[in-house]
């Protein structure tokens, strides 16, 4: 389901960006410098490894809490719409992730490309997407693409889009390009045998490919000591460098990827291992706790979140208090929130609006969205939600039966409890039979 709200994610904050968040403490000055150091060593496989010790600002530090929050916040929205049965398909979420997407991103340029497996929701937002999506709800929720951002692309063949990262790479040392490529998979694709095919080229040819295996450790489902003789992944290039990351800090990710792209323009190809973690289950059909303990996760929670790491890094610097962060994720909040209910309301107007939908149900819904606009915008979410309610029952086919007459302004009867003929669907995609 493609969310129709324009976002300002992942644009640098300046000190006039940081001037319309009245309520924080002071301004940010271009010129202020913060070192940070990351959380653990890095660990490095035939090279020698980057400092521990990253350069940021403050402003760096906001953005990157309230892009890891509006990361986080679409995530678990993806959650319940999915639940709702207002995503169909498949849905791979990231939260627990997000310090990947955010780290790279600030290590590199557009001009520089990102492919990746399905769960790719976070990386669109992180190369300029928004939170409309880029293909008005078809294709599922992983088929997202953005050429002019550098994302070419979720791709739901496991291990598939490795090969095709090694071709872009080849591209651009084909048109002497000073950029790179991140070609991203999982432990569970590590194993793949074209892997290491689009491996051995990009070798022999010192392509700029950076091949990342962001290892949340249970593939589908399987714990990777189960699954691979070797879990050491920043090692399996053999002839390859390599380097481990702890994929749940933001800032040991953006000082592995410069680094990685400096060695990458110069040498060729490099493995990094992002250790990292999913808080939900491989898809919305695992639950995730068959396999590991709820224990094991919440202790993830506590000790490594990486949204938490940003929000103390901020309060020790004295960058925001506590209240005024929480501001922000009301903020976030509701820019979700106003992105579902505008997703919502265009769906609906896309199918009814059909001339080939002209049963009774689609004229009640035409109905109440011709209401819904005179009412104005205040009112949408509790109309949006009437018409999900009232789509929750099964619509079942009754013949020799006249259709009652509604009034859809004082008495709201649900659906379900018409004898419209029709499929007894929830999910707006299939209101009016398509």
């Amino acid at each position: 389901m493609a969310l129709i709200h324009r976002s300002s994610i992942l644009k640098p904050l300046s000190t006039a960006a940081a001037a319309s968040f009245p309520s924080l403490r002071r301004p940010f000055s271009s010129s202020d410098t913060i070192t940070v150091e990351t959380s653990i060593p890095f660990t490095a496989h035939n090279c020698d490894p980057p400092s521990r010790s990253v350069e940021t600002s403050p402003a760096e530090l906001m953005s990157f809490f309230r892009d890891m929050a509006t990361m986080r916040r679409m995530e678990i929205a993806a959650d319940s719409l999915y639940k709702a049965k207002l995503i169909r398909g498949f849905c791979h979420l990231y939260d627990g992730q997000e310090a990947v997407a955010i780290g790279m991103e600030a290590a590199i340029t557009r001009k520089d490309c990102i492919i990746t497996a399905y769960r790719d929701h976070c990386l669109f937002l992180g190369r300029g997407g928004t939170l409309a999506g880029c293909s008005k709800g078809k294709g599922g929720s992983m088929h997202f693409y953005k050429k002019e951002g550098g994302f070419y692309g979720g791709h739901g063949i496991v291990g598939a889009q490795v090969p095709l990262g090694i071709g872009l790479a080849f591209a651009q040392k084909y048109s002497k390009e000073d950029h790179v490529t991140f070609a991203l998979y999982g432990d569970g694709a590590a194993n793949q045998g074209q892997l290491f095919e689009a491996l051995n080229m990009a070798a022999l040819w010192d392509l700029p490919a950076i091949l990342v295996c962001e290892n949340n450790h249970y593939g589908m489902g399987t714990a990777e000591w189960r699954a691979a003789k070797s879990p050491s992944y920043y090692k399996r290039g053999d002839y390859v460098p390599g380097l481990k990351v702890d994929g749940m800090d933001a800032f040991a990710v953006k000082q592995a990827c410069k680094f990685a792209k400096e060695h990458a323009l110069k040498n060729g190809p490099l493995i990094l291992e992002m250790d990292t973690y999913r808080y939900h289950g491989h898809s919305m059909s695992d639950p995730g706790s068959t396999y590991r303990t709820r224990d094991e996760i919440s202790g993830v929670r506590q000790e490594r979140d990486p949204l938490e790491r940003i929000r103390k890094l901020v309060l020790s610097h004295d960058l925001a208090t506590e209240k005024e962060l929480k501001d922000i994720e009301k903020e976030v909040r509701k820019e979700v929130d106003d992105a579902i209910a505008q997703a919502k309301v265009r769906n609906l107007k896309a199918q009814c609006q059909n001339p080939l939908n002209s049963s009774p149900m689609c004229m009640l819904k035409t109905l109440e969205l011709r209401h819904l606009e005179q009412i104005g915008k205040n009112s949408e979410l509790c109309f949006l939600e009437k018409i999900q309610l009232a789509t929750s029952g099964p619509i079942r086919h009754q013949k020799n039966r006249e259709y009652p007459q509604i009034n859809v302004f004082d008495n709201f009867i649900p659906l379900h409890q018409q004898p419209f003929c029709g499929v007894g669907a929830p999910g707006v995609s299939e209101y009016c039979g398509v």
